[in-house]
């Protein structure tokens, strides 16, 4: 790792996909949601329209905008069952970067679901700034997750690094003049990463830190 008088000071990671393995909890808990609203959609549907705004799935879906919050609940009462794991080498990870840059979570999940979780995986401490769906006005790929978190920081965007694993990520950063490092994830976004054209593509989260040794 650079020294702290590195011009990068501050990581920012999103976490389902990025950090968290959460694909396929993710997909048990909406197929039943969908289901139950009578819409007859199935894995290859949820591959084609997957986006952290999980509005755009709900548009795609033709769910009624009145029926969103019905959703949300059928969403999280399912969701409540799963327990996702850590992705391979996240918690080294997040460990290693957290003794040389401050380090920020900018998810779009929501507070009582991600806050649980880094409770569970006693990870909290380790980041400054925890930016969640209900904390801006507009979700990614807008850029005011990421400025939010910036003002927290008292960072400017030159300062910053944001990892993420899906477009939206990668649009969110440069809407916002942050570098966008990409990681391969479990989420099926792989093809629209590469055409969205991050600064980097890392197979994994384990390739962080090498990256940011050699380029932060």
């Amino acid at each position: 790792m650079k020294p702290q008088g590195s011009r990068v000071r501050a990581v920012l990671l999103d976490w389902d996909g990025t950090l968290l393995n959460s694909y396929e909890a993710d997909i048990r808990a909406y197929l039943p949601m969908l289901h139950a609203l009578g819409i007859n959609w199935g894995i290859p549907e949820l591959k084609r329209w997957y986006s952290p705004d999980w509005h755009r799935i709900y548009r795609a879906a033709k769910i009624p905008y009145a029926k969103w919050p019905d959703a949300d609940r059928l969403w999280e009462q399912a969701y409540r069952k799963e327990r996702p794991p850590l992705l391979p080498g996240a918690r080294r990870v997040v460990k290693l970067l957290s003794r040389t840059f401050l380090l920020s979570l900018v998810t779009g999940g929501s507070r009582r679901r991600v806050h649980g979780q880094l409770r569970a995986f006693k990870l909290g401490q380790y980041f400054r700034v925890c930016v969640c769906s209900e904390d801006a006005y507009r979700k990614k790929p807008h850029p005011a997750p990421l400025q939010l978190a910036m003002k927290l920081l008292r960072l400017s965007p030159e300062e910053c690094i944001y990892v993420g694993d899906a477009p939206e990520d990668i649009e969110m950063a440069r809407r916002a003049s942050v570098r966008a490092v990409a990681v391969l994830g479990p989420f099926p976004t792989a093809d629209r990463v590469r055409a969205a054209r991050p600064e980097a593509l890392l197979a994994s989260i384990r390739e962080l830190p090498r990256y940011l040794r050699t380029r932060a």
